[in-house]
């Protein structure tokens, strides 16, 4: 059994395992007092060894500090965003094409907020990282590096702003965990679980890619002229199946958020196994380079600034260490 420390602000029951260190009895860190070196050690099979140790929250915000300038990531309330997915909003809508045709299709059946920590460009640092974590063609100690940054940068990001996210999608905290399954057959736990799953305490609601895959929708001459319309899929309950959630408040976490027609598919399947409330957050809004420079997003523009999210709330902050 692993041992545990409570974490303070991080809204899983408070804790956040150490499989590094054993817990002595009566040596129980009180909820808060974990911000000493050996909270948490980033070390997930099979990407070791890791090129450098990581040892606690200092050192993962540092990694977070370290990506920060080459990072854009969408302000609270950012003009010419989407409401729903944070990316480039279509011209006179308030949301991006494919969120607006989702909410037509599925209102009601989708999560309820959805928070990217971070835009990634196409072609950009983070992009490239969200990729080559996964790529079994890289070399291990590529792939653990890029790992370890996203994985500083998730845990961080769900332990400053996980309260963030909780109000915006109006729950107490998640109940359970979960990733957007993989629709290209990849064997074996999903790459984002595996980074995360030894540190965060709270159960997995199992989420299954039903046989098929992931199917693009052909589009008529008109809908693919619009922003975004190439590239919309198919938005379908059935494409994923789950067990019984009944009443779960799921948090659903993603690496790479493009048209949203997966993630908000795995909300739609969770909705149907009886979760009452889905929360999404994802690593990475994909992003083209054309329609980043027309929205004028970029680390000078629009900063990632880590004590700021895109549902950050001054309240919480207020009461965060």
């Amino acid at each position: 059994m692993n041992p545990r420390q409570n974490v303070r602000g991080f809204t899983y029951g408070g804790d956040v395992r150490d499989p590094s260190a054993a817990e002595e009895p009566g040596t129980a860190e009180e909820p808060g007092t974990a911000e000493e070196p050996g909270a948490v050690r980033a070390a997930v099979q099979p990407l070791r060894p890791l090129p450098f140790p990581l040892v606690g929250w200092p050192d993962l915000r540092d990694l977070v500090r370290a990506q920060a300038p080459l990072l854009s990531a969408p302000p609270v309330e950012g003009r010419g965003l989407c409401a729903v997915c944070r990316g480039p909003a279509a011209s006179g809508s308030p949301r991006c094409f494919p969120c607006d045709l989702h909410l037509q299709c599925a209102q009601g059946s989708l999560a309820d907020v959805v928070v990217p920590v971070a835009f990634a460009v196409k072609g950009g640092p983070h992009a490239r990282h969200l990729w080559q974590y996964k790529s079994a063609r890289l070399p291990v100690g590529t792939r653990a590096a890029r790992a370890a940054m996203l994985r500083a940068l998730l845990l961080v990001f769900l332990r400053d702003h996980g309260t963030c996210v909780w109000r915006a999608a109006g729950i107490a905290g998640p109940t359970h965990l979960t990733v957007v399954p993989t629709a290209r057959g990849r064997p074996g736990v999903h790459p984002l679980r595996e980074l995360v799953q030894e540190y965060l305490a709270v159960p997995w609601a199992e989420l299954s890619a039903r046989p098929g895959g992931e199917q693009v929708r052909d589009l008529d001459a008109e809908l693919s002229a619009r922003p975004g319309g190439e590239q919309v899929r198919d938005l379908d309950p059935d494409r994923f199946s789950a067990g019984r959630l009944p009443g779960a408040r799921v948090l659903v976490i993603d690496d790479t958020w493009t048209t949203g027609s997966s993630a908000q598919s795995a909300a739609m399947a969770l909705r149907r196994s009886g979760a009452s409330a889905v929360a999404t957050v994802v690593l990475g809004r994909h992003v083209g380079r054309a329609d980043a420079a027309a929205a004028g997003l970029g680390p000078t523009a629009m900063p990632f600034r880590p004590r700021s999210c895109a549902v950050h709330n001054d309240d919480v902050a207020a009461r965060r260490p």
